[in-house]
């Protein structure tokens, strides 16, 4: 369909939607902006475990592109695809946590992870390498690494929880979305969301280079695992596990300072 025709046929089942709040005219924006949600998915789909299917994690997106739908406001000046991505991920996200795939046995082994890399860090004033991370958990380096690649299957939504914050209506949000309101709702709020995105921004520059640059990629430059191994000529299973330690570091730094 050509660009400027299928533009106009959106503004119109816009028009109509605003105008009447039918079922027909939000299903048809629902139809058209579905791609919106194959693409959410996909992005999530490739650092999950392959049980989860690609199909059940559209449909868990649906309901997030629904509700951003119903509660889009065209007056704000802002793209409803921005609108719509966190809201998509986030009803994804939401359902993944509440099936809770990740075993016990993993997450106990991500926050034994956690607690070495934090009594490392302090003891080395640096962020430890996988040989001094694997001798303080008393393992083989390829133990670590194969640790790694079963953590980094839950990291993609935990990480994500650190990514956001509540907006106004206590819906969650993208701390990458927030930006100045002209309207300054609430001075306080404004503060404490500058000085989350701060706390994070400082977290990222203190990760080793090729953690912040595999964070950089996946959350900024939205590149998928598979095509940053592609740019860093590493393979995916890598990137994984450098995935997986730039969540650990970032959870173990923020847990206190995010609360």
């Amino acid at each position: 369909m050509d660009a400027t025709i299928k533009a106009v046929e959106l503004r119109e089942l816009w028009r109509r939607y605003r105008a009447t709040r039918s079922e027909r005219a939000k299903e048809s924006l629902v139809l058209a902006y579905a791609p919106l949600v194959k693409y959410v998915a996909g992005r999530l789909g490739s650092g999950l475990p392959a049980h989860v299917e690609e199909a059940d994690l559209i449909s868990y997106g649906l309901s997030g592109l629904t509700v951003a739908i119903e509660r889009f406001d065209p007056g704000r000046e802002t793209k409803f695809e921005t609108f719509a991505i966190p809201r998509i991920r986030g009803a994804i996200l939401d359902e993944l946590r509440a099936l809770d795939w990740v075993p016990r046995t993993v997450r106990s082994r991500a926050r034994e992870l956690e607690r070495a890399n934090v009594r490392l860090e302090g003891h080395l004033l640096r962020a430890p390498t996988d040989d001094e991370l694997a001798a303080e958990l008393g393992i083989t380096v390829e133990d670590l690494q194969q640790a790694l690649l079963e953590i980094s299957r839950s990291t993609i939504v935990a990480l994500d929880e650190l990514w956001s914050t509540q907006d106004r209506s206590g819906e969650l949000v993208s701390l990458l979305e927030t930006v100045a309101d002209l309207g300054a709702p609430d001075p306080q709020a404004v503060f404490d969301t500058t000085e989350r995105h701060y706390q994070l921004a400082q977290a990222i520059l203190a990760l080793p280079e090729r953690e912040r640059l595999v964070i950089a990629l996946y959350y900024y430059e939205e590149l998928t695992l598979r095509e940053i191994g592609e740019v860093l000529g590493v393979t995916e299973s890598r990137i994984s596990q450098l995935h997986a330690k730039a969540a650990l570091r970032l959870r173990s730094k923020l847990s206190g300072e995010l609360e």
